[in-house]
């Protein structure tokens, strides 16, 4: 099993449930959802154009947690319909054997890892039959290609590592795992130890692979999935939390992606860190959503700094996920 929860777990989410939407805010959020749903193409899919096209899995995948995030789930929900033809699209994309992905792509293991996730978190709260056997599948396939470190990289092959892949594939066997699929905990193991190796001591920050500088948004990947591995109160998450807040860049290169993994791992910190946290962010999202007729609200690409994003659909989801993650729905986020 995950190491249990600490004793400080139902203070922390006391401390947290102090946080809250307030109404400008969930108007955002509405809106955006709306936003999204203009975006799903015919097939269930997010990611019409350009660079989201290509890797429409991926992007299905973050829609559908921005969904979840604010309590919209399979047929159930304003915009259940959205969700259950956004699940059907994940469902139909994988392969026999369990991959998904853009399979000519170098980068195969990131739409599969966030896949996993999405499909992970629906069959939590779904339990659906139909589900679970692909679920399992893409599990398998995880499990079946950690590297002797204990991380994963590109491709599903048990090669090299590093943590912007890593904590992709372990967050997918969490909620795999809180689903009541099967995980290996000596998998969760040697996961812990990877990622543990990619610390930074000087600055307790981490590294995108062991031995490198550390970043902002590879430390806030690399404590995000230690709690959910359940070390909540480990002596490096906090050290990482700590690192997060003074290397809060708000023009950070990687901003979304950053903040996607930040946001949920200062949310389990809980208390002044992630009030804090959440006040700071909720500023400058609302400060740059573009609102449009007919309520509708959606987010360019410009906060991540000389990178401008994948696109409109990926900023939209991440950012609308991290809104709403105060509604306290996604299970994944719980301690």
């Amino acid at each position: 099993m995950f190491h249990g929860a600490s004793l400080m777990a139902a203070d922390s989410a006391t401390k947290r449930d102090a946080v809250v939407v307030d109404e400008k805010t969930e108007t955002v959020i509405k809106g955006a959802l709306k936003w999204l749903v203009s975006k799903q193409v015919a097939n269930g899919a997010w990611g019409s154009s350009g660079e989201e096209q290509r890797y429409a899995v991926a992007m299905t995948a973050y829609t559908l947690m921005a969904f979840q995030a604010a309590g919209q789930l399979p047929g159930e929900g304003e915009f259940g319909k959205s969700v259950t033809l956004g699940m059907q699209y994940l469902l139909d994309q994988i392969s026999p054997e369990g991959l998904i992905g853009n399979r000519n792509g170098g980068q195969y293991m990131y739409s599969h890892g966030i896949a996993a996730i999405a499909l992970g978190e629906l069959y939590g709260q779904t339990k659906s039959p139909v589900m679970r056997p692909k679920l399992e599948k893409m599990i398998r396939i995880i499990i079946a290609s950690q590297n002797p470190e204990g991380g994963w990289r590109y491709r599903p092959v048990p090669a090299d590592a590093d943590v912007s892949v890593t904590v992709l594939q372990v967050v997918a066997l969490r909620a795999a795992k809180n689903g009541g699929i099967d995980v290996p905990q000596k998998t969760i193991d040697n996961a812990v130890k990877y990622v543990k190796a990619c610390q930074h001591p000087p600055s307790g920050g981490f590294a995108y692979q062991p031995g490198r500088d550390p970043g902002f948004a590879r430390t806030a990947a690399a404590i995000y999935s230690l709690q959910v591995c359940g070390l909540y109160d480990d002596p490096m998450v906090r050290g990482g939390s700590e690192y997060l807040v003074k290397n809060n860049a708000k023009n950070d290169q990687w901003f979304t992606y950053g903040n996607f993994y930040a946001a949920p791992a200062q949310y389990m910190i809980g208390g002044e860190t992630w009030a804090k946290w959440y006040a700071q962010v909720r500023e400058v999202l609302l400060k740059n959503v573009t609102p449009l007729q007919g309520g509708f609200y959606y987010w360019e690409p410009k906060l991540d700094a000389g990178m401008g994003g994948v696109g409109p659909t990926y900023s939209t989801a991440v950012y609308t996920m991290i809104l709403a993650m105060p509604y306290h729905y996604i299970p994944l986020y719980q301690r």
